[in-house]
């Protein structure tokens, strides 16, 4: 068995739940205790601009998780992945909120080193991590493994165009129930024709503004908000 199936089937049935925020019921947690508990997962210091690495925000992740978690139960107890992990906020937030085993996927050694820190800070022991590119995945190792996939994958730009649509089909080939991800809403009309493909069902749950922090040295402004669409998808 694989090392993360075998550590999810270990958990489910030691029935581990997360020890950070332990006193907090799961289903009772608010949305800013959530965003609070995500404030203190670090972040990169040095990001790089081949992979897009900009940090998803604490409060746009609590708000992508508490959705996910409240209004359709796809989180606790849960397999989910993780894609484009980066420093973990996704998964950190996942495994708070009792996701079952949450694996994060990602090429980067430096981010997921970064990762494996938070993972030892909150004491979380429901997590696991994979180094790899999500573009390039064995579908037949990881194919239909997950619950849910969640992610917020490189919009696509500069040097990674059309990266958002390969790690979207990845995801939709691991998932065996949904997948909720973000994108910019300039391609909607063009993931949605991909999805109508696809036979998925997509449904915008939330229109954003990502803030995005001048994280090098080429941004002239401090930061730019970027709109984007919460999307859910889920198998026909």
């Amino acid at each position: 068995m694989q090392d993360w199936l075998l550590k999810y089937s270990q958990l489910s049935q030691r029935q581990q739940k997360p020890l950070f925020f332990k006193s907090i019921p799961v289903k009772k947690m608010k949305l800013k205790e959530l965003e609070s508990c995500l404030q203190e997962v670090d972040v990169f210091e040095e990001p790089k601009l081949l992979l897009e690495q900009y940090p998803t925000r604490p409060h746009i992740a609590a708000c992508m998780l508490y959705t996910i978690h409240n209004t359709f139960d796809d989180i606790e107890n849960k397999l989910v992945a993780d894609l484009g992990c980066g420093c973990g906020v996704l998964s950190v937030g996942a495994a708070v909120l009792g996701a079952g085993l949450c694996v994060g996927f990602d090429i980067d050694k430096d981010a997921l080193e970064i990762f494996s820190s938070n993972v030892e800070q909150f004491e979380l022991p429901n997590i696991d991590m994979i180094q790899c590119d999500v573009c390039l995945l064995q579908s037949d190792r990881f194919s239909k493994r997950f619950d849910t996939v969640i992610m917020n994958p490189p919009f696509g730009t500069k040097h990674n165009k059309g990266m958002d649509m390969q790690f979207l089909r990845t995801a939709l080939d691991m998932a065996t129930g949904v997948v909720y991800s973000l994108h910019k809403t300039s391609t909607r009309e063009h993931i949605q024709k991909k999805a109508d493909d696809w036979k998925v069902k997509m449904e915008v749950i939330a229109e954003l503004r990502y803030d995005l922090p001048a994280s090098y040295k080429f941004h002239k402004k401090k930061s730019v908000d970027i709109e984007v669409d919460f999307i859910r998808f889920s198998m026909k």
